[in-house]
């Protein structure tokens, strides 16, 4: 019975680029979705960049751009990674968009009329120079149990303990560096803890979806007792704090002036509003997709660090807004590389990007990562001497070595005409059972288990061809009988028939190649279906190469940063490069990371700028900048930038600057093409020094 599955992978944060664990978690997901569109079932693919909160706000401010802009260029990075590592999404959407807006609004109205949302008034650290109340990780202090110095407000990263930010000695704002003060604010709270909440939870948790298959994993559903506790209705969850205070991206909560919703509330809706802004431009029935009285899955894959909030708060959220929960949440580990977590500084990290730009294989990628999976939740390693011998082995070595051998006696002695002399009917079923647990084991998501069913299918037809020796039949073949030239036809047809549908079976994981050996080889006009393994080829075209082998090198690449551009051609108004300098002189000069706390124009001067600078010296600096012509005070408030710490202090009559912050513009006055304030990637904190 054909199915109709709507799928979802867990939607990236907007404030960076992807990673290899996007990437991986895109590829586990797009296997699944190939595999079940190849057996006639109608699946529909959607993601979204998840675009609100704090973070995002805050990194905007720091580059003087809007949220917007900042989202709006992450976005534009996307399609090269989708397309290079042969995602085929149906649509990407953002959660900033007018449908996720009016979901989420919807929802909450819903829940609110369904008596689930109640207000309280709460305490929170409110940061004075920044005028906002302040997120967990933008606090940080000593920890209360061992005493760390620098820690952050939900947890210690030295003894592991877990506490309020109020427990902090000492806290302080990570964006301004001021001293914090407790300040009352009504918020807004969802009752999970609510009886109607719990014995939802209790039952959707542990039950099975409309296919017999239960929704969550052994280990999810493990973890979601501990949060549940036992069947006894006595529940250990907390109610859930969904609004957030402005000044905030997100969005308004309905009826609530100054209130948006917390990024965790609208972030999943975004699912929906991706596949409704799918449905508008496919012309498809939203409203018909997700009835819950209607046959549509919902299946959603993402990694063990957001269980919560997809296993409990996602589903009581949507059973409890009247829609339709999920049916199925498949969750997978992460990824290291060679054992250790990823790691830029220690040099552990994979660049999805960077291995595109060398010339990798996209496919021995997604081949080694699928050999990996399976359906547990369980870390993957990715490690460079693996890769190197599972592709070179399996694919090159195992599964391309078996057409290269076999189409070049076909094409050559046989005009590429195929012919059997086994029963044809016996060698088709054999395909069709092989290619049906294959698929079975795809959609169960084991696909290391499927792609080692695969190569032990390689490997024995490559020794029934080495048994065989055609290549001792093919030279006496000029004076060879029809029988010795049917042995040799046979042997090579049957193993370009194993051939065939091995790359069938292959065809989710390998698409691009797969369509390769569907177009060039066998002549189809149209990628495989999984019915195509038993249908025993009749004729091939010449053999083209497929494959080449992964090359050292190219794992060396991978792990070495890339080179500096060169240098450009100066412009007009360029100036050209200083005379050289020592080491030693360059250490003489102590920059810094500062964050503007405060700036105003100053009276009386036609270019300068006060800044207020937090170098992370517990004090702050003034420092005067003739930077007025670029930039309006509101504009550097709360942004980071560099500054020479270990400037003479200098009199000026404003007052006296301590220091200089760095900016890049032309020497050349006449050449208009502004002022550029320096300023440091996402992360850095005040006091760091550049080197």
């Amino acid at each position: 019975m054909s199915r109709t599955i709507f799928v979802t992978t867990a939607l990236p944060y907007a404030n960076g680029s992807f990673h290899i664990g996007h990437i991986m978690e895109y590829i586990q997901a797009d296997i699944w979705v190939r595999s079940l569109r190849m057996a006639g079932h109608t699946v529909h693919f959607v993601c979204a960049d998840d675009t609100h909160g704090a973070p995002i706000m805050l990194k905007a401010e720091s580059e003087g751009i809007t949220p917007q802009q900042l989202v709006a260029r992450v976005a534009a990075e996307r399609p090269q990674y989708l397309r290079g590592f042969g995602i085929a999404f149906d649509h990407w959407h953002s959660t900033d968009s007018p449908e996720n807006i009016e979901l989420s609004q919807d929802i909450y109205r819903k829940l609110r009329a369904a008596g689930l949302i109640e207000t309280r008034c709460i305490e929170q650290f409110f940061d004075p120079v920044k005028g906002m109340f302040l997120p967990d990780r933008y606090i940080k202090g000593e920890c209360p149990k061992c005493h760390a110095k620098d820690q952050y407000g939900d947890a210690c990263e030295v003894c592991s303990s877990v506490y309020a930010p109020t427990d902090l000695i000492d806290p302080y704002s990570t964006i301004t560096g001021a001293r914090p003060v407790l300040k009352s604010s009504d918020h807004f709270f969802f009752k999970l803890s609510d009886p109607r909440c719990v014995a939802f939870l209790q039952d959707w948790t542990t039950g099975e979806n409309a296919r017999g298959t239960r929704r969550l994993q052994q280990e999810v559903l493990a973890k979601t007792r501990e949060w549940l506790g036992k069947d006894d209705g006595e529940a250990k969850l907390g109610d859930w704090d969904i609004s957030r205070d402005a000044p905030y991206f997100g969005i308004e909560i309905p009826d609530a002036p100054g209130k948006y919703f917390y990024v965790w509330l609208d972030a999943p809706v975004g699912y929906l509003a991706a596949l409704k802004a799918y449905c508008s431009i496919a012309g498809l029935d939203y409203d018909a997709l997700v009835d819950p009285a209607g046959t549509t899955e919902q299946v959603h894959f993402i990694g063990k660090d957001i269980v919560y909030f997809h296993a409990l708060f996602w589903p009581a959220t949507l059973k409890f807004s009247g829609r339709k929960t999920p049916d199925q949440i498949n969750v997978h580990g992460f990824i290291t590389v060679s054992g250790e977590k990823m790691s830029k500084s220690r040099g552990t990290g994979i660049s999805p990007l960077r291995y595109l730009e060398i010339g990798m294989n996209a496919e021995w990628l997604r081949y080694y990562i699928a050999a990996k999976l399976n359906s547990h939740v369980e870390d993957i390693d990715f490690n460079p001497d693996d890769f190197m011998a599972r592709v070179n082995s399996d694919l090159v070595g195992k599964y391309v070595n078996i057409a290269s051998r076999a189409a070049n006696f076909i094409s050559k002695y046989f005009e590429g005409e195929l012919r059997y002399t086994a029963d044809t009917t016996a060698l088709a079923a054999v395909w069709t059972q092989a290619a049906d647990r294959v698929r079975a084991d795809i959609e169960a998501r084991e696909y290391a288990r499927a792609i080692r069913d695969i190569m032990a299918m390689a490997d024995r037809i490559n020794q029934a061809f080495d048994a065989a020796q055609p290549w001792l039949i093919a030279k006496g073949l000029a004076n060879a009988d029809a029988a010795q030239r049917g042995a040799l036809q046979d042997i090579c047809s049957t193993a370009l028939a194993g051939f065939k549908a091995m790359s069938v079976m292959l065809a989710p994981i390998l698409p691009q190649l797969s369509a390769r050996v569907a177009g060039e080889l066998f002549g189809l006009d149209r990628p495989f279906v999984w019915s195509d393994a038993g249908v025993l080829p009749t004729r091939i075209n010449p053999f083209k190469h497929l494959m080449q082998r992964v090359d050292p090198d190219m794992l060396d690449a991978l792990f070495e940063p890339p080179a500096a551009p060169p240098e450009p051609a100066l412009v007009p108004g360029g100036e050209p490069i200083a005379d050289t300098i020592g080491i030693e002189d360059f250490s003489r000069i102590d920059l810094r990371i500062a964050r503007i706390v405060n700036c105003e124009h100053v009276e009386g001067a036609a270019k300068l700028l006060r800044l207020t600078l937090d170098v992370g010296e517990g004090r702050h600096r003034n420092v005067f900048s003739g930077i007025k012509s670029a930039f309006q005070p509101e504009q550097l408030i709360g942004r980071l930038t560099v500054m020479v710490a270990n400037l003479a202090p200098r009199k000026m009559k404003f007052g006296v600057s301590e220091g200089m912050v760095l900016a890049a513009s032309h020497a050349d006055d006449a050449v208009d093409t502004g002022i550029y304030l320096l300023s440091p990637d996402s992360g850095a904190q005040p006091g760091m020094r550049v080197r």
